[in-house]
Parts: structure tokens; sequence; C-alpha cells
């Protein structure tokens, strides 16, 4: 007799979750994480988005491009500044450089611990500027044309 091995997928040697499991931890995913495609549609509605952007990075980095509207604290100020700056009752989205910086989920942490409903802007100030949208410099307003590999270039949104 022969025994016969079948090979398994990497992407399958761990089993996928439980579908009642997959559903709470995605769920749960969405109410830590918001994209930014949709914070970039929020805040063109017009009118109060009903949460505020804060840019967590240097001043240097901030000069150097955020999000129009955005309040900018720094991670290492959050803790001594956020009363000063930020409503309590209002939902704070922050954001860092991109996917390869913590900056903004550490500065979540912080203004979790100090009370505040907080989410992270997946992709950061990176994914704002290769998505097409304006933001703004020490010198005025800037837009990049959309990076295909990032945004659809020729519809208003992913569809997703």
């Amino acid at each position: 007799m022969s025994s016969s091995t079948t090979a398994v997928s990497p992407v399958l040697r761990v089993a996928p979750a439980a579908p009642a499991e997959a559903a709470a931890y995605f769920r749960a995913s969405l109410a830590f994480h918001a994209d930014v495609s949709d914070v970039a549609a929020a805040l063109a509605a017009g009118g109060d988005p009903g949460f505020v952007v804060l840019d967590s990075r240097s001043t240097e980095s901030w000069d150097q491009g955020h999000v129009p509207g955005a309040v900018h604290l720094p991670t290492a100020l959050v803790a001594e500044q956020a009363g000063q700056l930020l409503d309590r009752s209002v939902p704070v989205v922050t954001y860092c450089w991109g996917p390869g910086c913590n900056g903004a989920t550490r500065a979540a942490l912080a203004l979790a611990e100090l009370g505040y409903q907080v989410k992270e802007m997946l992709g950061g100030f990176e994914y704002w500027a290769r998505e097409g949208f304006p933001y703004e410099t020490w010198q005025g307003r800037e837009q990049r044309a959309a990076d295909p590999l990032t945004a659809p270039v020729d519809a208003e949104n992913c569809g997703c």
C-alpha cells in the first residue's frame, strides 16, 4: 500500500475561524478603524461629520502635508494637551504617516486611556495623498493624482 499525503496550503495551515468568531473579529475591527476614503467622503459631505481628525505627527511632518481641518497633536503631547484641544463628547480619528507607522495607534491608545472614543485611520497620510485627496502644506493646498494601485482612477470610489 502506498501512503498519500496531501499538501496543505500555507494559507490553511491554521484553519479559518468559525464564522461567528470571524464576524465578531471583523465587527470589532470596524469599531477600531476607519478607511481613508470613508473619512474623506464624510469630510467632503460638508457639515459636521460627527468626528474630529487628529494628526499625531511632528510639526515638520504636519507642515509637509496634512488632512484639511485636522487637529495637530503629536503623540508625545496627547496626555498633556488633549483636554485643551479636543471635546470628549466627539469621537476622534487619528492618523500618522502610513501603514508602516504606529504613531496613530499610540495616539489612539493615549486618547482612549483619557476617556475619548477613538478610531485609527488606516493608511494614514500616505494613503490620503496616494488616493488623490487634497491636503494642506505650509505653502497651501495641494493634491496629487490618484495612484491606480490604491484608488480607482475612473470612479468616485472603489465600491467596497
